[in-house]
C-alpha cells in the first residue's frame, strides 16, 4: 500500500472557506511561525481551509509598542503579506485592550501622558495598517460580565468616553477599514445589554462602527443557543455587522465561562483527563455543538459575516495552557495533525 504524502492528504479534505464561501468568511488566528511560513504544509493546508486571519499577538501593544517612542512593525508588515500572497484578509488584533500592554504604561500617572499614549498608539498603528488590513478590534473587552464598563488604566484616567474616543480616532487614521468591537460573553443578557448600550454611545456620537465580535469561548454541551440568537437579532437590528471572532469550544474541565485570562484554575488529578485521546461520547458532543452553531451562523448569514477559529488545530489553541498550563486540550475543527475531527464533517454535512 502506498502512502499519500499529508499535503496531498490536504487536499483530500473538503475547504471551509469554499464550502461557505456564499454565507461568511472563515478565519483562524495565526501564530508566528504560521504567518512567517517555516513549515509549507502548514501553509498549504491554511490558506486552502481560510480566507480571513487574525494574528494571536503580535498587534497587540505590548508587542507592536514596546517603548514610548519605539514601535516594532516587523512581525505585522511580515502577516500583512502573508494574507496579500494567500488571499486571507487580516482583522487587526487588537489597537486599545487593557491587558498585553507595554511595561512602561505601569509607570505612568498622569492623565496627559495616557492620553497622549492612547490618541498616538491608534494614529499610528490604524494609520500604517489603513487599507492593508481589512478590519480592526479597535477596543477589547472594556465591559464587566454585569455590562458595566471594566475598571483599566483607559477607564480610570480619560473616563468612560475613552471607547467612543477609540473609535473616533481610528475612523480618522483607517477610513478604508472595518471597525470592530470586540469581547467575551456578550451573548449573555446582562453583558449584551451593556454592549448594547455602548455601542449607541458611539453611534449617537456620530461615529463609525462597523461591527461587533463576539468571542464565542464556550465549553462542551452547554453552547448558550438562545442567547447567542438572541444577540445576532439585538446586535444586527443597531446596524451592525456581526462575527464570531474567537470561536473554539472547551472540552476540558473547568470552573468559569469565558475569556478573562487573569482567571486561572489549580491543577489537580481531574483537570487534564484526556492525555490518550478524546473518548467517543465527548467528540460526539463536540460534533453536535459545532453542528448547532452551525445551524445559527447558516440560518442568520445575512447577518453574521465572519466566523473565525482561535487558532488552526488543536496543538495550536491557547486552551493548552489556559487556565491551567500544560493539558491536552481538542477545542477546534482539526486534531494535531491537522486532520478532520467529526465536528468537521457534521458542519461541512450542513453545506451538502
Amino acid at each position: 500500500m502506498t502512502l499519500l504524502p499529508v499535503a496531498t492528504l490536504a487536499q483530500k479534505i473538503p475547504s471551509l472557506k469554499d464550502t461557505f464561501k456564499k454565507d461568511f468568511g472563515i478565519g483562524t488566528a495565526l501564530n508566528n511561525a504560521q504567518f512567517e511560513e517555516r513549515d509549507p504544509q502548514m501553509t498549504q493546508f491554511i490558506a486552502r481551509q481560510f480566507n480571513m486571519a487574525t494574528p494571536e499577538n503580535i498587534m497587540k501593544s505590548a508587542l507592536i509598542h514596546p517603548k514610548w517612542d519605539t514601535y516594532n512593525f516587523e512581525p505585522a508588515d511580515k502577516l500583512v503579506e502573508f494574507g496579500k500572497k494567500h488571499n486571507i484578509k487580516i482583522n487587526g488584533h487588537t489597537l486599545i485592550w487593557h491587558s498585553q500592554l507595554p511595561s512602561f504604561i505601569r509607570g505612568i500617572k498622569s492623565k496627559d501622558s495616557i492620553q497622549t499614549f492612547f490618541r498616538d498608539h491608534i494614529k499610528t498603528v490604524a494609520g500604517r495598517y489603513d487599507g492593508k488590513v481589512f478590519s480592526w478590534d479597535v477596543v477589547n473587552e472594556a465591559l464587566n460580565e454585569d455590562g458595566t464598563m471594566r475598571k483599566t488604566v483607559f477607564l480610570d484616567h480619560l473616563g468612560d468616553n475613552y471607547v467612543t474616543e477609540a473609535f473616533r480616532l481610528a475612523q480618522q487614521a483607517a477610513p478604508k477599514t472595518e471597525l470592530y468591537y470586540n469581547d467575551y460573553n456578550n451573548e449573555k443578557p446582562a453583558k449584551r445589554a451593556g454592549c448594547i448600550a455602548l455601542i449607541k454611545k458611539i453611534q449617537a456620537a456620530g461615529v463609525r462602527i462597523d461591527g461587533v465580535g463576539i468571542q464565542g469561548h464556550w465549553h462542551v454541551g452547554r453552547v448558550p443557543l438562545k442567547d447567542i440568537e438572541e444577540s445576532i437579532l439585538q446586535y444586527a437590528a443597531l446596524g451592525l455587522k456581526v462575527m464570531f471572532t474567537e470561536l473554539d469550544i472547551e472540552v476540558l474541565p473547568r470552573n468559569f465561562q469565558g475569556a478573562e485570562v487573569s482567571q486561572r484554575m489549580t491543577a489537580n488529578e481531574q483537570s487534564n483527563p484526556y492525555t490518550a485521546g478524546l473518548p467517543d461520547n465527548v467528540q460526539q458532543q463536540l460534533a453536535a455543538d459545532y453542528e448547532a452553531l452551525f445551524k445559527l451562523f447558516l440560518k442568520y448569514k445575512d447577518n453574521v459575516t465572519r466566523v473565525t477559529f482561535w487558532g488552526v488545530n488543536d496543538g495550536d489553541s491557547w486552551l493548552n495552557n489556559w487556565p491551567i498550563r500544560g493539558r491536552t486540550s481538542y477545542p477546534l475543527l482539526f486534531d494535531r495533525n491537522n486532520q478532520p475531527k467529526l465536528a468537521f464533517y457534521k458542519v461541512v454535512a450542513l453545506k451538502k
